[in-house]
């Protein structure tokens, strides 16, 4: 598709909406037939904006017009630094496969990895499959998308997946998550094990304003799944966190490989709820689990500490401003 015709419908469409006249600036656009997508790459964040319009209404109109599934829109200097990054966590990979640590496994995420920074943008990571069994790994799942979307692909890279929750109790982990984590299970065919483990002192002091619970929630949580793994002499742990990306986001802990993997493939937000929604699982618009909730309501100071870890995601570019808004405000919809 012509970019100087795209440019010259956005410009009318921005003209009809009532937007003020500005340049539309297209890098490429590349139509996907099969999937009826229309992506365009813009030069920069601010051109993607122009794009995109107040509210999404250009593209929602140029969406009509052309008479496509979905418009996605991508800026040019973002795909710089999800390249650059991805470059880092292959460099990392390559580096253990020398000193001959889980060479075979690595050697699929490497795969991965070098076809995924060939065909970024429309690179779709449903669509890469192996059949092959490439030995058992341990997936933490919590029923978030993150760790939703890393057993999905974990699953599709042809491992044999062991997905394992702990279960702190109601008040951490509520009934409609274990909905999510039993349905995925279920659907993908995996193994699934709950770990119940003893929370009680953590939940009374995060309830007395002692601290914000969620660095220390995660820190224990993240020993029990790891002391599983060597208690089943399982080498290698995959886990969903989007940060830290490159070459932190897989780390040898002792005799075991620690991998996040959304970070190791810098996933963005949007594309890890992309995956994940095809499975019937749809991300919370209301920022950490119940626990939080509470704690912000008995002690509303510590919404800070909850806005920083926010925060954290948008400057590295894996959240976009609006989704972190919305995340935001949902933190004081109560004040």
């Amino acid at each position: 598709m012509e970019s100087s015709y795209l440019k010259k419908m956005i410009e009318e469409l921005r003209e009809e909406i009532g937007h003020e006249r500005v340049d539309v600036n297209i890098k490429e656009a590349i139509f996907n037939r099969e999937k009826n997508e229309l992506i365009i790459v813009a030069p920069d964040r601010s051109d993607k904006s122009v794009i995109i319009g107040k509210g999404g209404w250009v593209a929602g109109r140029l969406r009509e017009a052309l008479g496509v599934g979905r418009v996605h829109v991508e800026a040019y200097t973002d795909l710089i630094l999800k390249k650059y990054r991805m470059k880092l966590s292959l460099d990392k990979i390559e580096s253990l496969i020398k000193k001959g640590i889980f060479p075979d496994q690595l050697e699929v995420f490497k795969g991965l990895l070098q076809e995924r920074l060939e065909k970024v943008p429309e690179f779709d990571l449903l669509e890469y499959k192996l059949e092959d069994l490439n030995g058992e790994v341990i997936v933490a799942l919590s029923g978030g998308v993150d760790s939703s979307f890393s057993t999905i692909i974990a699953k599709n890279l042809g491992f044999n997946v062991k997905a394992i929750t702990v279960d702190p109790g109601s008040i951490i982990l509520p009934g409609h998550v274990k909905e999510n984590i039993n349905r995925l299970s279920r659907t993908l065919e995996i193994k699934h094990e709950y770990i119940e483990a003893d929370f009680s002192n953590l939940i009374k002091e995060a309830l007395e304003g002692r601290f914000h619970p969620c660095g220390r929630c995660s820190k224990k949580i993240n020993d029990k799944i790891l002391d599983y793994a060597r208690d089943h002499d399982i080498g290698i742990v995959i886990f969903g966190d989007l940060l830290p990306t490159s070459s932190q986001a897989i780390n040898q802990v002792d005799d075991l490989l620690r991998l996040n993997l959304p970070a190791l493939l810098a996933a963005s937000k949007q594309e890890v709820k992309g995956v994940v929604s095809q499975f019937n699982i749809r991300g919370s618009q209301v920022f950490g689990c119940p626990l939080l909730g509470e704690v912000h309501r008995r002690f509303p100071h510590f919404r800070r500490y909850s806005v920083q870890r926010i925060l954290r995601e948008t400057r590295a570019g894996i959240l976009e401003p609006g989704e972190a808004l919305t995340l935001i405000l949902g933190l004081f919809k109560e004040l």
